[in-house]
């Protein structure tokens, strides 16, 4: 597998791709990997398999200083995280089951139309700040089960987490956005951890590219995360409806994409 050569234009590329990366982490509640990896795809020529490793293990970081800055405001719920992640990595092994067995341009559609929803919804409820978690046995389970379904989706289409699990826990579990972010962002921790552990043995991953990406991303997610704290709920909304837009034209474009190349019946 080809690496990009350790070039001045190199580290410049990949320092501009964490600061970018951790600044949407921190504000949204994500891991950055949809950032990362058309970044390193477009900027470094990185192909797919690879950028998606190295973002993963970027991530890892990122999201650790993410989480220390949300809890400083009291921002995180611990239990519902584990719980989440427990489901995730759960998911993510069904998600790797079904890859093979899923035509992945009806289920990037699927997502696609998923996606619309949520950005809707967004704008018809604003979350409170106040809003306290109750965690019940009706919750935790709902909490495993949005857990599995976010490391499927995760599986199938390298979806970072935070795409279902922070809207889902604003509107389906009325927490504030600042516990949803938080949240998410302690829930990716193991997840993505067990999966770079999995891709350093497959030898998926640019170790030096996921260093410099993932030490640059840690300087600017506590400003995005410090940002959150600012702007106004409904304000936030509207900038992860934007965010979640870029998403779904993506995930429309590589669906297109893959009819193309799909050879005629």
């Amino acid at each position: 597998m080809t690496r990009s050569p350790r070039t001045l234009r190199f580290v410049a590329a990949c320092i501009g791709i964490g600061l970018v990366s951790g600044l949407m982490s921190g504000l949204f509640g994500v891991g950055g990997g949809t950032v990362i990896v058309p970044l390193l795809v477009l900027l470094l020529r990185f192909d797919q398999r690879l950028a998606s490793g190295t973002s993963l293990a970027a991530v890892v970081p990122t999201a650790i200083v993410g989480v220390i800055s949300y809890a400083v405001h009291g921002s995180v719920a611990w239990i519902p995280a584990v719980i989440l992640a427990a489901g995730a990595v759960i998911g993510a092994q069904i998600g790797t089951w079904l890859l093979a067995r899923i035509a992945l341009t009806v289920l990037r559609w699927a997502f696609v139309a998923f996606l619309a929803v949520v950005i809707v919804t967004l704008f018809l409820v604003i979350p409170s700040r106040e809003a306290v978690f109750d965690l019940t046995w009706l919750s935790g389970a709902g909490l495993a089960v949005t857990g599995v379904v976010t490391g499927i989706l995760s599986g199938l289409l390298g979806v970072g987490g935070g795409v279902v699990v922070v809207p889902a826990l604003m509107l389906l579990f009325g927490t504030s956005d600042l516990v949803a972010k938080g949240t998410s962002l302690l829930m990716m921790i193991p997840t993505a951890l067990s999966g770079t552990i999995g891709n350093v043995r497959r030898q998926n991953v640019d170790l030096v590219a996921a260093a410099v990406v993932g030490l640059a991303a840690c300087t600017t997610t506590a400003l995005g995360a410090w940002i959150a704290t600012l702007v106004d709920p409904f304000v936030g909304n509207i900038l992860f409806a934007v965010f979640l837009t870029v998403i779904a034209v993506q995930l429309a474009v590589r669906a297109v994409r893959l009819r193309r190349r799909a050879p005629a019946a």
